[in-house]
């Protein structure tokens, strides 16, 4: 095995743990949000006050990403989002946190995000061969689902033994292995360019500049961008209110949707991470998309428990790891390795442009929208209760139904784009 994939092993490992001590802190923060106001919004404005400072700074630090050492980036991003964590729990400890406070970290979060998740996707491609890449985004997708699937049944445990506190202690934990882990084993191949100062404005022309060569990957990027949005508005979004809502608040309830969704994402991720590069990686992406459109979301608004529920988790979860990694194996061969700084952030800046907004717009049709529409008694609710049922929850049910139809839609159209077809 390659020395420096080897290494990529080790980082990759110290990461996952790194990044099950911080989504058991953001389960236990939704769980506490939620239980202080009893509002879906309360819960969007938290992830909403993650991603918008992540895309804005995302256009201007390609270029800083490119000139400077990947792994001092990643050491000091990852510092800094530590710190926050550290600033929740004495918060919490002092018996003074505020949901307010979690969206402040959360902007500081994500500010930091959009400096290491560029430089981590430019660390991984210096690591990694390049036939490798598809193998590596199937096991990044195993992690992350392994994550979701421990996660509420660590949280809920480690919870009851101590409460938040505990939870945001391992947390910290967690971070100081991974950072030492990156800062004494791991060195990162450099290719920093000679100029060290230039406008940030630079670097988003010389990636847009990219990107006008080669549609394909922009057309990509931004059907990606509406498939993120149709996504966020619900899933990842409103799922944990809806699930809430429709359970009597039963937490356990929403530990199995969350550990069946992360079955899913293991399941996907472990065939990627073993089977060969699709020979049509471009049609993948869209008919793996469409798929989880179609199962996934429509099964969740007709569910009416915890087994139809947990079904839909594994129909939606399941193909997105064929989404990254024919994504990134299509992104890393196109983009020239010193500007990939650049490449990235500008499409961290457009593909996830519109998380923020269906984020927020996805709490605000749950609240005042979609909730009302189905307790108003009236003839389209009496229609769409047939379908989801009735009751609280019922209206977030009728948000997966309209975003199931559309992201179906907007994922096989996008199969018959030229410029797309183009990267088969």
């Amino acid at each position: 095995m390659d020395k420096n994939f080897k290494k990529y092993i080790v980082l990759w490992l110290s990461q996952s743990v790194s990044g099950l001590g911080s989504s058991m802190t953001g389960f236990a923060l939704v769980l506490w949000a939620y239980g202080q106001s009893r509002s879906a919004m309360s819960v969007s404005l938290m992830s909403f006050c993650n991603y918008v400072p992540y895309i804005l700074l995302s256009l201007f630090v390609g270029g800083f990403i490119d000139r400077h050492r990947k792994k001092t980036i990643m050491l000091t991003a990852d510092s800094i989002a530590a710190v926050g964590s550290l600033s929740v729990l004495a918060l919490f400890l002092t018996g003074q946190l505020a949901v307010w406070h979690i969206y402040i970290v959360n902007v500081i979060v994500g500010a930091t995000n959009a400096f290491q998740q560029p430089a981590s996707a430019v660390a991984t491609g210096r690591l990694v061969p390049k036939d490798k890449i598809s193998n590596v985004s199937g096991m990044n997708s195993f992690s992350q689902n392994l994550i979701t699937v421990f996660n509420p049944m660590l949280a809920a445990f480690f919870f009851a033994m101590g409460g938040l506190w505990l939870i945001l202690l391992i947390d910290l934990a967690s971070f100081v292995l991974a950072f030492c882990v990156l800062l004494f084993y791991i060195s990162i191949p450099e290719q920093i360019e000679a100029k060290k100062h230039s406008s940030p404005f630079e670097g988003i022309a010389q990636g847009f500049t990219f990107l006008r060569e080669e549609r394909g990957i922009l057309y990509i990027m931004l059907t990606m961008a509406l498939i993120n949005f149709f996504s966020r508005l619900t899933y990842e979004n409103i799922l944990s209110p809806m699930i809430l809502a429709r359970s009597a608040g039963s937490s356990m309830t929403l530990g199995t949707v969350n550990a069946f969704m992360g079955i899913g994402g293991i399941v996907g991720g472990i065939i990627v991470s073993v089977k060969k590069e699709s020979s049509h990686k471009a049609t993948a992406i869209y008919v793996s998309a469409a798929l989880s459109f179609l199962f996934g979301d429509l099964l969740m608004a007709v569910g009416r428990n915890v087994i139809w529920w947990s079904a839909a988790a594994v129909a939606a979860s399941l193909p997105i790891p064929f989404i990254m990694a024919n994504q990134n194996a299509i992104l890393y061969r196109k983009i020239p390795t010193a500007m990939q700084g650049r490449v990235f952030a500008v499409r961290n800046a457009i593909q996830y442009s519109t998380i923020p907004v269906g984020i927020i717009l996805g709490g605000y049709l749950a609240d005042y929208v979609f909730e009302p529409l189905m307790e108003s008694g009236g003839e389209l609710a009496s229609t769409l209760e047939k379908i989801v049922g009735s009751g609280t929850g019922s209206g977030m049910a009728v948000m997966f139904l309209c975003t199931g139809i559309c992201g179906f839609a907007i994922s096989l159209s996008s199969c018959f784009n030229r410029e797309i077809n183009k990267l088969n």
